[in-house]
């Protein structure tokens, strides 16, 4: 018996928290009589955005945004107390009216100047990692420095994730510029050989399309032996996805693609009990995703549904359960 090989797309805090729960399931070779359930799981990141610190570094110091690729290591850290939080760290306000350090976290500095002293960002990234001691591999899904572009209803074109997350118009279709940006080989490596793969839950233009186009991400995923698991968002999100349901989401994944990814869909099936909270969110702009199940089923995927709701002022995934949903599913078929 054997762990499996995860490899999860994404970015924002969606790939965070399937990491954060994924992690605590990783073979520990040391341990004799372990049950093996992930041998390896390799995070494949979002690069597209530039706002906050983030973007003053990419637009300052010519790096890739390295605020996603932070949150991921951290998430992936087997001990969060000290270094994670020494990551997460970011300066106040000096005030006086000077930017200087203000809204940067420590991590993100830390990997733009280890960019700098190695000259290379995934090798930046790697070696963060073993700082943090990362349970996992960490891969921009592209060393290009690309800008996502939104066509807008109407046909206005929108540039940078930014402006594209505050556009309250109906998006068409993103794309990335330079539209031949390529991932790194470890990436198309890791999606030979995965068992499972990831995409999910997140911003469905700003943070899980971008990754998939990339030139021959796609090809390699529709290539690959592994099961590919499309993890639904819980709510719409204003001005990206306002009316759409599950199959909407997968139905842009596909025209964005060309292909037909996905072999399975994981659903929450436990409504939002609070009254206020629902309220909130559609205050925002922001409503519960409708599964589709019907529709989802005549596109030829097999969906599995849980309790996968936290509520603690937010609507969100709970990553325990996810994470366990995924492996008693995934896991105990790709292991017997």
């Amino acid at each position: 018996m054997r762990g499996i090989r995860i490899v999860a797309f994404g970015g924002g805090t969606g790939l965070s928290m399937l990491l954060r729960g994924l992690k605590q399931h990783i073979v520990n070779p040391r341990r004799n009589g372990e049950r093996l359930a992930i041998a390896d799981i390799a995070a494949v990141v979002t690069v597209t955005d530039d706002g906050g610190s983030s973007g003053r570094l990419r637009r300052e110091y010519s790096v890739l945004p390295p605020g996603d690729i932070r949150n991921c290591m951290v998430a992936l850290s087997p001990d969060e107390a000290l270094l994670g939080r020494l990551f997460q760290y970011r300066f106040p306000s000096a005030g006086g009216g000077h930017r200087g350090l203000s809204g940067h976290s420590f991590g993100n500095l830390f990997l733009t100047a280890l960019t700098h002293v190695t000259g290379d960002f995934p090798e930046a990234v790697r070696l963060s990692g073993k700082v943090l001691a990362a349970r996992g591999r960490i891969f921009p899904s592209t060393n290009a420095n690309v800008t996502l572009e939104a066509e807008l209803e109407g046909g206005r074109v929108v540039a940078g994730e930014t402006k594209i997350s505050r556009s309250r118009r109906r998006i068409r279709r993103v794309r990335l510029v330079p539209p031949d940006a390529r991932p790194l080989p470890e990436v198309l490596h890791a999606i030979r050989e995965a068992d499972l793969i990831l995409l999910g839950p997140g911003s469905l233009y700003t943070s899980i399309i971008p990754s998939l186009l990339v030139r021959g991400v796609a090809n390699a995923i529709q290539r690959s032996r592994a099961e590919c698991v499309y993890v639904a968002n819980l709510m719409t999100q204003p001005g990206e996805t306002d009316g759409y349901s599950v199959a909407d989401h997968v139905r842009a994944i596909y025209e964005h693609t060309g292909k037909m990814i996905f072999d399975w869909v994981v659903l929450n099936r436990a409504p939002a009990s609070s009254p206020t909270l629902l309220r909130r969110y559609r205050g925002e702009g922001a409503e519960p995703v409708d599964p589709s199940l019907d529709e989802l089923r005549v596109m030829g995927l097999k969906c599995v549904s849980a309790s996968l709701l936290q509520q603690d002022g937010m609507v969100r995934h709970d990553q325990k359960r996810v994470a366990g949903l995924l492996l008693r599913h995934f896991a105990k078929r790709k292991l017997s």
